[in-house]
């Protein structure tokens, strides 16, 4: 992983890059920075988890469900996701013309992460999530579990 750290000199700040290596190979930057600057932005993983595990596709499906999302908003997202391979877009020649969305397998490779992030709020911060958290089912709880993810 590379960490960058940021230090005070005079009045210039000069960046220091430490490099690390992983399995014998050197990175040129963190992983996890930059799967961030992938998935990291705002209504990115609500997109995501739309398409995942309420197998939405449509641009008002999106629109509808992602509470706080404008258009030009989820318009953008949209064609970053596609522009990152993480997402086909389908046009259909009808008319009104019809546009779906559908993730690619770069896209479908992140629903462990989306489970794991999941699972996290759910035994971590119960009380955030669930009305009425019973501890005995929360133990229980398994990624097998939010894959029956629904809107009430």
């Amino acid at each position: 992983m590379t960490e960058q750290k940021l230090l005070d000199g005079d009045d210039n700040k000069k960046r220091e890059t430490s490099h690390f290596m992983i399995d014998g190979m050197n990175c040129k930057c963190c992983p996890v920075f930059n799967t961030l600057g992938i998935i990291g932005k705002k209504f990115t993983l609500l997109l995501l988890r739309n398409m995942i595990f309420l197998k939405q596709k449509r641009f008002n499906e999106f629109l509808n469900s992602i509470e706080e999302i404008n258009p030009k908003t989820l318009s953008i997202r949209l064609k970053e996701l596609e522009k990152d391979r993480l997402i086909k877009r389908e046009v259909f020649n009808e008319t009104p013309v019809r546009i779906e969305y559908y993730l690619t397998e770069k896209g479908k490779a992140l629903q462990p992460i989306l489970e794991q992030m999941a699972l996290f709020s759910m035994k971590f911060c119960c009380e955030m999530v669930f009305e009425n958290p019973d501890p005995a089912k929360i133990d229980k709880i398994t990624s097998k579990s939010f894959r029956k993810y629904s809107t009430a």
